[in-house]
């Protein structure tokens, strides 16, 4: 069936219908070159999704203070909510699920960092040692602030990257001292961070150090924690049962959406992540729907042959030739026209996605678009078994065809 012959007779009937074997060829090569484009831009919105939550911990939940809107137990509207050290506390001890927490205190004022002549503005902040997890931050040298810097209110500091560049200048900036508008503080750590420069402009100070030498009192500015492997439903019962606990201990109405506002950076991401899954299953409908008619066209464009070949056929049939042999005639060339084309539209898809991944640079929303090398391949070749399927039904009828009949064809 596979001779040499044969393969010569396959090669003689689509040079003689080139453009009819051209369009054949495209329509299965468009399919798959759109789905693998299809696929390979919804990973790049994934990428894109995912990217946006870099920085920070996925399983976070932010706290910040408002002002109230509702008037409660005779206090009018229109007062602003401040944390304390006691809501970090409170929070930490009652709330079920809490895996690390820290809060942060704002220092007011314009800031000046120096160290000997060189100086800048950096954002500097007053945080607890479990920050290092809610922002993900990288120690590269050093430590981070510990609880025992909490407790003695040590004067220390974390740098990050960019600051150790600015104003060290290449000096080893561990055991050195800079200056918070003119308080020395001794650096213990340099950090690098995945979100990016502004990120590593940043000095971290101990929180009860800050509060206690920048007159803070015991004032915190915003609260953050990180709710391990709860699920969903779990960390949403989380969100409420902290919004409770605020309202009774800053008394205001538990149903004051302004007073405070508790967002779940768990939740946010779970919903990102169905939209992004809702256009994968998509993209999959779009992109079979496309092979399904270039494998239809395949299809079409045998019968048509079948029926251009029908006194071939008969004379073959009259000289010997076997139902198999017609049958395994029409489907290699069904095959060879599928494949083929199907590994085009393959490489190309691939190759595009490629030009696309290092054109585009900077966007945020839609990063590294690129596609399973192994959804690809497994597609093109239920592709090439659907095209063996769709040759199927003309080469039957070609092996039915009696010789008689198809010597009378005209």
């Amino acid at each position: 069936m596979f001779d040499v012959d044969t393969w010569q007779e396959i090669f003689e009937t689509i040079r003689k219908n080139k453009l009819r074997t051209f369009l054949t060829g495209f329509s299965v090569a468009w399919g798959i070159f759109m789905l693998i484009l299809l696929l390979g831009s919804g990973q790049g919105l994934r990428h894109g999704v995912t990217y946006q939550f870099r920085d920070d911990a996925v399983n976070s939940i932010w706290i910040r203070p408002g002002e109230t809107s509702l008037p409660y137990k005779g206090l009018g509207p229109g007062r602003q909510v401040q944390f304390r050290n006691g809501d970090y506390d409170e929070i930490r001890r009652s709330i079920d699920g809490v895996e690390h927490m820290t809060g942060r205190f704002w220092i007011r004022g314009n800031l000046t960092v120096t160290y000997g002549k060189e100086n800048g503005s950096f954002d500097v902040r007053c945080v607890h040692p479990d920050h290092l997890y809610l922002e993900n931050t990288i120690m590269t040298r050093g430590r981070f602030i510990d609880d025992l810097d909490l407790r003695e209110f040590r004067k220390v500091a974390v740098v990050g990257k960019l600051v150790e560049r600015d104003l060290f200048k290449g000096k080893e900036p561990i055991g050195q001292y800079l200056e918070v508008n003119g308080i020395a503080f001794k650096v213990v750590g340099v950090f690098e961070d995945i979100g990016g420069d502004g990120e590593m402009q940043k000095i971290y100070l101990p929180v009860t150090t800050a509060q206690r030498v920048f007159n803070g009192a015991d004032r915190l500015g915003q609260m953050m924690l990180t709710t391990g492997n709860e699920s969903l439903d779990r960390t949403n019962t989380m969100t409420k049962e902290i919004e409770a606990t605020l309202a009774q201990r800053h008394t205001f109405a538990p149903d004051d959406k302004r007073a405070v506002f508790v967002n779940n950076n768990y939740e946010n991401f779970q919903k990102l992540m169905g939209l992004m899954n809702g256009i994968r299953l998509f993209v999959w409908m779009i992109g079979i729907g496309t092979i399904f008619a270039g494998v239809v066209g395949v299809s079409n464009i045998m019968m048509i042959a079948v029926r251009e070949r029908t006194k071939e056929i008969g004379v073959r049939k009259a000289l010997g030739a076997t139902p198999a042999s017609v049958v395994g005639l029409i489907l290699q060339e069904s095959v060879l026209i599928t494949g083929t084309a199907g590994y085009v539209g393959l490489v190309l898809g691939i190759a595009t996605l490629e030009v696309a991944a290092k054109s585009i640079t900077g966007a945020e929303m839609f990063r590294n678009p690129e596609v399973d090398l192994g959804i690809a391949v497994g597609a093109t070749i239920i592709l090439v078994l659907a095209g063996t399927i769709a040759g199927f039904v003309p080469a039957r009828r070609a092996a039915a065809i009696r010789p008689v009949d198809a010597l009378r064809d005209e």
